[in-house]
């Protein structure tokens, strides 16, 4: 969901969203079903067709290979001749995570973006996280969008795509989130360190200065990945 996050109070679709919706329709395709094969939240990419947004990252490399067409189509920019090197990375490919390799990558990273309802449409924020078993707990301040996320059944990302090669991968939970106290943030390894060498727990208090916020636990109904590569 990286670079997902669309501007609120927009009425009109954007460009984007358009050939976004073009292409579903051309394979036939439903919302829901783009969303699961792009590994993203139905809700995102519903205000995606609807609403002027600027999509990149990640969440167009997995766009375009969902929708089978490359990211220069879907930015509505002009062919232009490529030097052949057996692989487009304009036109990447998915193939899925099994269950215990999206944890691990879950495990191995900090940083995520939870997808939290708001009055206003879905918001895409980041939060400092670290895995708890199958679990995700993240802290935010009290007055965030992210600490409205308890008592809803919200969309958690984390990826790391090199555009340059077309090469990453996504790893997407939903599930309920809920309230948690202070306390429960000591369960887990919290001797862990990620894979930049740093503590998650400690990441989310340095970011805030402070040990208050809302502390939410996201329990997995579903947990799906995808590996990126060039087709």
């Amino acid at each position: 969901m990286s670079g997902e996050t669309a501007p609120r109070g927009a009425q009109e679709p954007g460009a984007i969203g358009r050939r976004v919706a073009r292409h579903r329709e051309r394979l036939g395709l439903g919302r829901d079903e783009l969303a699961a094969r792009a590994g993203m939240a139905p809700g995102y990419l519903r205000y995606l067709e609807e609403q002027p947004a600027d999509p990149g990252g990640p969440g167009l490399l997995r766009l375009a290979a969902a929708l089978e067409t490359s990211v220069d189509e879907l930015l509505g920019r002009a062919a232009r001749p490529r030097p052949f090197s057996g692989a487009d990375p304009a036109r990447p490919e998915l193939d899925a995570l099994t269950p215990g390799d999206c944890l691990a990558r879950l495990a191995a990273h900090s940083v995520g973006r939870v997808a939290v309802p708001t009055p206003e449409g879905p918001a895409i924020v980041p939060v400092p996280y670290r895995l708890d078993g199958d679990t995700i707990l993240f802290r935010a301040a009290e007055d965030a969008v992210a600490a409205g996320a308890p008592g809803h059944e919200v969309a958690f990302e984390v990826d790391h795509v090199d555009e340059a090669s077309g090469r990453g991968w996504s790893v997407l939970v939903v599930g309920p989130a809920r309230a948690v106290p202070g306390a429960a943030e000591g369960r887990g390894s919290p001797g862990r360190r990620d894979a930049a060498g740093t503590r998650p727990a400690d990441a989310g208090a340095a970011e805030r200065g402070d040990e208050d916020g809302v502390r939410v636990r996201i329990t997995p109904d579903h947990i799906t990945g995808r590996h990126i590569h060039p087709g």
